[in-house]
């Protein structure tokens, strides 16, 4: 079963971010049992020349690898699809209008993607352009929700042909919700209306979680995809508990 077909079936999924731009990293996660990795270029310092190695290494390894783009912008959505990535996850989508446009961005077609046959997603020109059509299809599309604004038209924004899941980003939305911290209610109701709207459109809805405890609560709420930790985390917290072993000793 495809990765995409795997997130519209509601199958539990997990992954993480990837901050580190190095191919070694990716590698080494691709070992692992986690279902998918995200290279964050939204947030990291990742350009066109360590994604590419990044996502050479995801493929080797068979693993599942989305980007997130600085923008949801066609070139930085046409660069990741074409160096093969599995999808991309768009930040910062506000409304239907710009959601829509996003699709459009990821798939061939008039005011579309554009088409290159030479590129790692083509197979370097051995795919032929029914094939690279064909497997375009699978690209998976997640729309990224963490404004106000995202929240007025959220219902409009699930319903967007193309788009594979919602995914909430928690942290943004408590600091455009003006919260101190996002267990606040009103960053919970926030979260929750997005989870309602994914499920009366039909599309898998996903998000980080700061606590991995919290996983089985909102699995409850209908939640698949969940993105957590990152690398980064994975070295601080891995140091920390082999220094306080140590210590105890």
């Amino acid at each position: 079963m495809s990765f995409k077909a795997r997130l519209a079936a509601g199958e539990l999924v997990i992954g993480c971010f990837v901050k580190t731009p190095h191919p070694v990293v990716v590698e080494v996660l691709g070992l692992s049992e986690l279902d998918c990795l995200v290279l964050d270029a939204e947030h990291a310092p990742f350009d066109r020349a360590t994604l590419d190695v990044a996502i050479l290494a995801a493929r080797a390894a068979g693993m599942p690898v989305l980007v997130r783009p600085p923008t949801a912008t066609p070139e930085h959505i046409l660069n990741a699809l074409d160096l093969g990535a599995s999808g991309v996850l768009l930040p910062h989508l506000r409304s239907a209008a710009e959601a829509k446009a996003a699709v459009r961005a990821c798939f061939h077609g008039p005011g579309g993607r554009g088409y290159a046959g030479s590129s790692r997603a083509a197979g370097y020109t051995a795919r032929g352009m029914a094939g690279v059509r064909a497997d375009a299809r699978d690209v998976v599309v997640i729309a990224q929700i963490e404004d106000v604004e995202a929240l007025a038209e959220i219902d409009a924004i699930a319903a967007v042909e193309g788009i594979d899941a919602l995914f909430i980003g928690r942290a943004d939305l408590t600091v455009a919700l003006g919260a101190e911290n996002s267990d606040e209610p009103v960053v919970i109701e926030a979260v929750r209306a997005i989870c309602r709207a994914g499920a009366k459109a039909g599309r898998t809805t996903g998000m980080f979680l700061a606590r991995n405890s919290d996983v089985g609560d909102w699995r409850k709420q209908g939640v698949s995809l969940f993105l957590l930790s990152s690398d980064h985390d994975f070295l601080l917290k891995g140091a920390a508990a082999l220094v306080g072993e140590a210590r105890r000793s």
